[in-house]
């Protein structure tokens, strides 16, 4: 069954390309600026693409429609700012003169992330991606229309302050998705109100996916930060960053939902640190949530908590925190400066005082010491000889924190880079993985953040990418046939009924968004299109969920697509 052209708007069939839609009456002509893709282009055969969402410096978001299933989705095109010309008539997307070798790398990071994102997804609280593809010389990543409105607006129609019990119960979803990102070496890096949707279920789900390039200072892309979320390491071009980035966005969101107002920006405070304890502008907050928000919100990433679920278990417990608070790394640097620093520094200017005079002690015992040997002898009684002075006991280098390998590219980040080479030894073994890209880092022993004597052995695990397989022709199957036949290849099913004009035997597969014999990633989530009924005229516009199957659906039961009779989002 071909794709067919329809008005992104009120998702009737086109005949033809018209200025104006004959069902709806609305233009789809001017309604996108120049350099985007126009209202009602279709890609990949099967999205029509409609009206732009949000421009960043790494893409375009638009609204957009899955042809054959005829529900909304949202599509995100690689377009960096920074790096690609304009765009001729053709859609082709072309680089600026210089940035041809740029423009491939990171659209390829591009391609990286929306993949990895998808093979973790449908899952609670992340935004599902549906399909990647390639196209006018980019990149373009299908996601779902999970409906709902932006954190930072609802935020905004809330005014004060959100209990701590509803708004641990509203971040749980997102809680969850960012750990799934981590456990396969994802960071996500933009975690802030803007990215986070509420659906009308009170729930949270996270959105805004984007590359390493976008959220970090000095790439070659327009970088994209969030004053208030963005963690201190992410202003630097040398700071490392890892899951305990993420830590930060999240207690920062956390801060501003029980606060009524965001953190101090990150880089303001590595000036001057003067972000106020979250009981201080908000004494309502049990001392203990105080604390875990002060813990996640430090500026040194090796003193604040590690792990998104470390923070959300303290979160949600006093018990948990006064555990972890035992294990927490001491604060090095004061947040603001104390009325009784003066009496510290005096009582260290008077140990160094101490110090310089105990040196200069030593250095005349020495001196003497010298000049009595080439004295000439006077017997044994005339001379006396000073006590030797013991030798001072040797200092012990501090043993190095482990760095967080994973989710890094061995051979571009880790192998051979200076700033690893003659501090550790790296044992090094190949496995291959559906969820991790081939040459990320998978696992590492010790784990990130464990103490290591220098020269010590980090036994780093690193991706061959995914075992390819054969995608099987199941067109003219049943449902239940196609499903298992799929899932006995390791590959998952997701059915959606389509419109049968009576061409097609009701119930069975009409077609796949794979075609037999190409080779397919296991594990990859293949839509299955099924023939309705010829009397149905309008078929459900969500998928139709096989019983062996229900990994594919989002575990908080949202992700249904917006009915015909839903207006189109406009937040």
């Amino acid at each position: 069954m071909d794709a067919k052209r329809i008005c992104p708007y009120c998702m009737q069939e086109l005949d033809a390309p018209e200025p104006v839609c004959p069902h709806c009456g609305r233009s789809l002509t001017g309604r996108n600026p120049s350099g985007s893709l126009p209202v009602g282009t279709v890609l990949a055969g099967r999205y029509t693409v409609g009206e732009i969402q949000s421009i960043d410096g790494e893409g375009i978001l638009y609204r957009g429609v899955e042809n054959k299933g005829r529900f909304r989705v949202t599509v995100k095109e690689y377009m960096p700012l920074t790096l690609a010309a304009e765009r001729g008539r053709d859609c082709h997307l072309r680089p600026k003169p210089g940035s041809e070798v740029l423009f491939k790398t990171t659209r390829m990071d591009f391609a990286d992330l929306y993949h990895a994102i998808q093979r973790i997804t449908p899952a609670n609280g992340l935004e599902a991606v549906l399909d990647v593809f390639e196209e006018n010389n980019t990149v373009y990543a299908v996601m779902e229309n999970p409906g709902g409105r932006p954190l930072q607006k609802w935020l905004e129609d809330h005014p004060g302050p959100v209990e701590p019990a509803a708004a641990c119960a509203m971040l749980q979803p997102v809680f969850e998705g960012v750990a799934a990102m981590h456990e396969v070496g994802l960071v996500h890096r933009g975690i802030c109100p803007a990215n986070i949707r509420v659906l009308d279920n009170g729930r949270a789900r996270l959105t805004g996916y984007a590359t390493v390039g976008l959220r970090t200072a000095g790439s070659g892309l327009h970088e994209q930060l969030y004053e208030g979320f963005s963690a201190p390491e992410q202003y630097s071009t040398a700071e490392f960053e890892g899951r305990y980035t993420d830590e930060y966005s999240l207690a920062a969101v956390f801060y501003r939902m029980v606060c009524g107002l965001s953190p101090v920006p990150a880089a303001q405070r590595l000036v001057s640190d003067s972000n106020p304890k979250a009981r201080t502008v908000n004494p309502a907050l049990p001392v203990y949530l105080s604390d875990v928000l002060q813990y996640g919100l430090r500026l040194k990433p090796v003193e604040r908590i590690q792990t998104v679920p470390q923070l959300f278990k303290a979160l949600s417990s006093q018990e948990y925190t006064q555990e972890l608070a035992r294990t927490m790394k001491p604060e090095t640097a004061p947040a603001a400066k104390d009325p009784g620093d003066d009496t510290h520094l005096l009582s260290l200017r008077n140990l160094l005082a101490a110090i310089l005079i105990l040196l200069a002690v030593l250095t005349l015992l020495a001196v003497w010491g010298f000049v009595s040997t080439h004295l000439p002898e006077q017997g044994a009684s005339s001379v006396t000889t000073p006590e030797s002075v013991p030798e001072e006991p040797s200092i012990t280098e501090p043993a190095n924190l482990v760095p967080d390998f994973v989710g890094l590219d061995y051979d571009a980040q880790v192998r051979n880079n200076r700033s690893y080479v003659g501090d550790y030894l790296f044992y090094v073994t190949l496995e291959y993985s559906d969820t991790v890209a081939e040459g990320k880092i998978i696992r590492q022993e010790p784990a990130a953040g464990e103490l290591l004597e220098e020269g010590g052995t980090i036994s780093l695990v690193v991706s061959k990418g995914p075992e390819m397989i054969e995608m099987p022709n199941v067109i003219g199957f049943t449902q239940e046939g196609a499903v298992k036949e799929l899932e006995s290849r390791g590959l998952v099913p997701s059915c959606f009924m389509v419109v049968n004009d009576g061409s097609y035997a009701s119930g069975c597969v009409v077609s796949c968004s794979a075609e037999a014999g190409a080779s397919v990633e296991a594990g990859s989530v293949i839509v299955v299109y099924i023939a309705a009924d010829p009397s149905v005229e309008n078929v459900p516009a969500t998928p139709e969920q096989p019983a062996a199957s229900d990994n594919t659906a989002p575990a908080d039961g949202s992700g249904e697509a917006p009915a015909d009779s839903v207006e189109y989002d406009t937040d």
